[in-house]
């Protein structure tokens, strides 16, 4: 008889399959990495044999592993451990007691950062610290944080140790803040040109820092739940920047099923780089633990719409450049990713991508689009017909009051237009577009999804566009893995899945809806190996294999 490696037994367990299974399963088992089967926990206790690891849930809710559809992990993983995260800090006097804390334990002289993935909407106070306060907490360390891609703030010694207290005028593509009546800088900054010359002052990690910081980001992001991401590209991710990635694997050492999509670095050059990626690599080349996922997002500078905040089109010229890379991507077989948030944007993309379906049928390559706020009805249509998906993300739970003063009140009730993406039959991922633009928590980007609620306790999303927790959690699991053609392994728990599952700390489908951002996974497991445990549930049976 077939024994199984791993048995959970006296649980809850949600499969992720469509339509569910009724009963709701009590137990799983799991062999050589895969669901061995599923039931009640008298039939699967056959299955447990003398070299068993018997998991006693005690009740808890298990799910398949979380996937964030778009992530810029890599970029995110070389600096993790150096930087404060301040996911679910809920005041700017826990945000610099952060601060104290790390001054304490720093070297003389040694930066401390929190860039990214907070915003002051999220803080009782509704304001960003500033430099007074960063000074008080900060001894002589230079302090940098950051708020999104909004602003900055630097305390006195990283005004010093940037140079802004002697620079005249701004760097190209940012603005330094000044007192009006001595022209000196406030120590706020906005902009990508400032954030990038403030960061260029910061030393870089060397290749051994960035293996262990990646590492330590993905302990992280296990004790969230994730079992995959995958990773969008984006800005100045040359091949170089998966270097501290690709050691991970060369080692065994990679624990996050991880997929690149392989971004353009240099305005001007997209077309040139992307195609050295499609002429040395193969289509969803890789193994289990990582792969080439596709093209994207940063496809051409001159089509990424960034926020959808400024005015902004997409030329003739940039529109006839995307249409060489995407017919020159489709030629070679690859799925293409592309960030859009504006319609205006997308139709463009998609006049685009009908021009390559008329010569290379993109029905099978599944090109997709991330963001996609404001994506029209007719679009969604257009997109339907060429085997497209969206995937999502949750900047507007930190933004939206900003994209409502722009684009009207009306517009944030149905951006994202929910209800229309599965009306369309759309597929759909969701992912959290971490580490700077927004916070690296799935069960904040989930609860987003469902509540249409912003930090700052606003509703703006209307009622019809709203969507259930079981909807939500779709687009976090076998959503995210139809990007990489993988839905019939991943995302689920069927028999033949993929053994990878999260065990939750309360239970997502019963817990009150302002509870969901607090969840966090007691157990994380990948390919039916542990990757995450708080210590909460221990095996009955520890068997002797490795």
């Amino acid at each position: 008889m077939i024994h199984a490696d791993d048995v959970y037994l006296n649980g809850r367990i949600w499969l992720g399959s469509d339509p569910a299974t009724r009963p709701e399963p009590t137990a799983l088992a799991v062999r050589a990495g895969r669901v061995l089967a599923h039931g009640a926990d008298e039939r699967l206790r056959e299955l447990i044999g003398p070299d068993t690891q018997v998991i006693d849930l005690a009740g808890r809710r298990v799910i398949p592993g979380l996937i964030d559809g778009h992530m810029h992990a890599v970029r995110a993983g070389a600096t993790w451990t150096s930087e404060l995260h301040w996911t679910g800090v809920s005041d700017v006097t826990t945000a610099l007691a952060s601060i104290r804390t790390a001054a304490e334990r720093a070297r003389p002289g040694e930066w401390i950062r929190a860039i990214g993935g907070w915003h002051p909407c999220q803080f009782t106070e509704a304001r960003e610290p500033t430099r007074a306060e960063l000074d008080a907490v900060s001894g002589d360390h230079p302090v940098y944080v950051q708020a999104l891609y909004e602003s900055a703030v630097l305390n006195s010694a990283a005004i010093r140790a940037t140079g802004l207290d002697t620079m005249a005028g701004d760097p190209p593509g940012g603005q330094v803040e000044r007192d009006p009546a001595s022209g000196e800088a406030t120590g706020r900054v906005h902009g990508m040109g400032a954030f990038t010359f403030c960061l260029n002052a910061v030393p870089g990690p060397d290749p051994a820092q960035q293996l262990r910081s990646t590492a330590g980001m993905l302990a992280d992001l296990h004790a969230t739940g994730l079992t995959g991401v995958v990773d969008a590209g984006g800005f100045g991710m040359a091949p170089e920047r998966y270097d501290a990635l690709f050691e991970l694997w060369r080692r065994k050492e990679l624990t996050m099923r991880t997929r690149l999509f392989l971004s353009a670095v240099d305005p001007g050059l997209e077309y040139r780089q992307l195609d050295a990626w499609l002429r040395h690599a193969q289509p969803r080349f890789g193994d289990e633990m990582l792969r080439f996922a596709g093209i994207g997002e940063v496809v051409h500078f001159g089509c990424h719409d960034f926020e959808g905040l400024e005015e902004f089109a997409i030329s003739d010229e940039a529109a006839e450049q995307l249409r060489e890379i995407s017919y020159r991507t489709a030629e070679r077989g690859w799925p293409m990713n592309i960030h859009a948030v504006m319609d205006e944007s997308i139709t463009r993309i998609l006049d685009c991508w009908e021009w390559v379906n008329e010569r290379i049928p993109l029905t099978t390559l599944r090109f997709s689009l991330s963001h996609a706020d404001r994506i029209s009805v007719r679009n969604l249509r257009r997109l339907r017909a060429l085997g497209g998906g969206v995937v999502l993300d949750d900047r507007q739970v930190f933004k939206a009051a900003d994209s409502a003063a722009v684009w009207g009140k009306e517009a944030l009730a149905s951006t994202p237009p929910l209800a229309h993406l599965l009306a369309a039959g759309i597929p759909l991922a969701a992912g959290t577009d971490a580490n700077r633009a927004s916070s690296f928590s799935p069960w904040l980007s989930l609860w987003w999804l469902i509540t249409g609620t912003s930090l700052d306790g606003v509703q703006r999303r209307g009622p019809e566009h709203l969507i259930s927790r079981e909807q939500a959690l779709r687009l976090y699991t076998v959503g995210g893995a139809w990007l990489s053609f993988e839905e019939n392994d991943r995302g689920h728990l069927r028999t033949g899945a993929h053994a990878d599952l999260t065990v939750l700390s309360e239970d997502y489908f019963t817990v009150s809806e302002e509870r969901i951002p607090a969840i966090r996974s007691e157990l994380t497991v990948v390919g039916g190996r542990f990757v995450h445990s708080t210590g909460a549930l221990s095996p009955a049976i520890r068997p002797s294999r490795s």
